[in-house]
């Protein structure tokens, strides 16, 4: 479903049910894939804006606070921006091989 533009997905979103994290930020993952949630990592996410479920990835609770700005790390923005792009990278592979999402 698409809302102003953006896939909003309940299959997607519950995907990450007890996925490996996929932010993977050294240091700060927690690596416990009972606190695994779809984080919102697009340009368009935070400050009450959620990006497409699309531009999201499996993250860890402690990743996911760091990607937020939740809590400090020693990361700069463009780090831990790195790290979401490439955790969201892993999570549309793991999307596609496992038919939640189709690529034509």
């Amino acid at each position: 479903m698409f809302n102003n533009g953006r896939v909003k997905s309940t299959k997607l979103r519950n995907s990450a049910r007890g996925q490996e994290c996929q932010l993977r930020i050294p240091g700060i993952c927690n690596h416990n894939p009972e606190t695994t949630v779809l984080a919102h990592v697009g340009e368009d996410s935070g400050m009450g804006m959620k990006a497409s479920d699309l531009e999201a990835a499996f993250g860890c609770s402690a990743c996911h606070d760091a990607i937020d700005g939740k809590v400090k790390t020693g990361f700069s923005k463009t780090e831990l921006d790195l790290f979401a792009c490439r955790g969201a990278e892993r999570t549309r592979k793991l999307w596609v091989s496992s038919d939640l999402i189709k690529v034509a």
